[in-house]
C-alpha cells in the first residue's frame, strides 16, 4: 500500500509517500480500506518532531479514518467485511490501509459519504469528552469556543447550540466569524479587532460564561479566568501559544471556578470505546439526521498530504481538511 511517511522532523515537505506492506488487524482489531483520514493540528505537531506517537502505535501520521472494512481479527464484535465505518486511531490513518480498535470504529451515518465521514472521529470525539463529559455543558448555559472556525470550533459550535446552549465563538477574520454565526455561533469575536472579554461580557450582563473550550493558551488563559461567570468551567486542550502562564488564584476561589485538561491520543483503549458508545447514543442521531455535520473545507489526494498541512498552517480554512485515498 501507500502511506504517507515522515522522512525527518521537519515542514511540510517531510512528508513523503512510501510503499508499506498492508497492516494485518490482531485481536479486537479490524483492517479498514481507508476513502479518507481528517488532518489535524496533532499531526502536524508529530511531523515537526513535538509529538510523537504512543508506544506501539503506528508511525504513519492520521488520527482519524473513514473507509470500508476489509478484514477483522478475532473478538472484533459487530464488524464485518464491506461495513462502512468512521474509526479514532493513534496513528496510521494517511495510508491505504489502516487498522484500528473494533471498539473505536462507528457506523458512518447513512446521510454522509465516506469522505465527509473522515472528518468526524478526532473533532467529534474530542468535542464531546471534553464540553459534555468533562465540561458538563448544559441546556440554558452560555458557552465560548477559542478557534471557532477550526474543526473542533465548527463541531463545538454545532453540538453546543443543538443541546441548547447560547454559543460565542471567537475567530481570525471577518469571514470566519460569519461563518461561525452560520453555524450558531450567537456571536463570533473578531480577536485580531476586538477584545473578546470585553466584547462577551457585554453581551452576558457582565454575567460572563458557563463554560469556555480553548486551545490557545498562553496570555489566553488569564483572560478565560476572567471571563468565567459563578461556578464556570474551562477546558484546557492545546496550548499553541504556550504551556505556561499565571494564575489569579483569588479569582479561582471566589468564583468558584473548574480547570481541567485533557487529551485524547493517550487514553487507552477501553476509554476510548466507552467514549464512543456514549458518541453512538448522544450525537449519532444528530448526525444521521443532518442536525450536525463535519464541516470539510478541502479534500486533497493522500499523496497531497503536504499541501495539506500547508493549508492548516495558514490558517485560512474553515473547518476540515481530508485526505483522500486513491484506492
Amino acid at each position: 500500500m501507500i502511506a504517507i511517511g515522515i522522512s525527518k522532523a521537519g515542514g511540510p515537505e517531510v512528508l513523503r509517500p512510501v510503499e508499506m506492506p498492508v497492516p494485518v488487524p490482531g485481536d479486537g482489531e479490524v483492517l479498514i480500506k481507508v476513502a479518507s483520514a481528517g488532518v489535524n493540528r496533532p499531526d502536524l505537531m508529530q511531523r515537526e518532531g513535538k509529538y510523537p506517537p504512543p508506544p506501539g502505535a503506528s508511525d504513519i501520521p492520521g488520527l482519524e479514518v473513514a473507509g470500508t472494512v476489509t478484514a477483522t481479527g478475532t473478538a472484533a464484535g459487530r464488524w464485518k467485511p464491506g461495513d462502512r465505518v468512521c474509526a479514532l486511531v493513534n496513528g496510521g490513518g494517511y495510508a491505504e490501509y489502516c487498522v484500528a480498535p473494533a471498539g473505536q470504529c462507528l457506523p458512518v451515518p447513512a446521510s454522509l459519504d465516506l469522505v465527509s465521514a473522515g472528518g468526524i472521529p478526532e473533532t467529534f470525539f474530542t468535542v464531546w469528552a471534553n464540553v459534555f463529559e468533562r465540561g458538563h455543558l448544559r441546556a440554558g448555559e452560555t458557552f465560548l469556543v477559542h478557534g471557532g472556525a477550526s474543526g473542533i470550533g465548527t463541531t463545538a459550535i454545532q453540538l453546543a447550540r443543538v443541546f441548547g446552549a447560547t454559543v460565542f465563538a471567537t475567530a481570525g477574520s471577518k469571514d470566519k466569524c460569519k461563518a461561525c454565526e452560520s453555524l450558531g455561533a450567537t456571536r463570533a469575536v473578531n480577536y485580531r479587532e476586538e477584545d473578546f472579554v470585553s466584547v462577551v461580557m457585554s453581551l452576558t450582563g457582565g454575567r460572563g460564561v458557563d463554560v469556555i473550550l480553548d486551545m490557545v493558551g498562553g496570555d489566553y488563559f488569564g483572560r478565560n479566568i476572567d471571563l468565567l461567570a459563578l461556578e464556570g468551567r474551562l477546558l484546557q486542550i492545546a496550548v499553541l501559544r504556550g504551556a505556561r502562564t499565571e494564575i489569579n488564584l483569588a479569582k479561582l476561589l471566589k468564583q468558584r471556578l473548574t480547570v481541567t485538561g485533557s487529551t485524547l491520543r493517550s487514553r487507552s483503549v477501553d476509554e476510548k470505546t466507552a467514549l464512543a458508545a456514549a458518541m453512538e447514543r448522544g450525537v449519532w442521531p444528530l448526525l444521521e439526521s443532518g442536525k450536525v455535520r463535519p464541516i470539510v473545507y478541502a479534500k486533497l489526494p493522500l499523496t497531497h498530504a503536504a499541501e495539506a498541512h500547508r493549508i492548516l498552517e495558514e490558517g485560512k480554512h474553515v473547518g476540515k481538511v481530508v485526505l483522500v485515498a486513491d484506492t
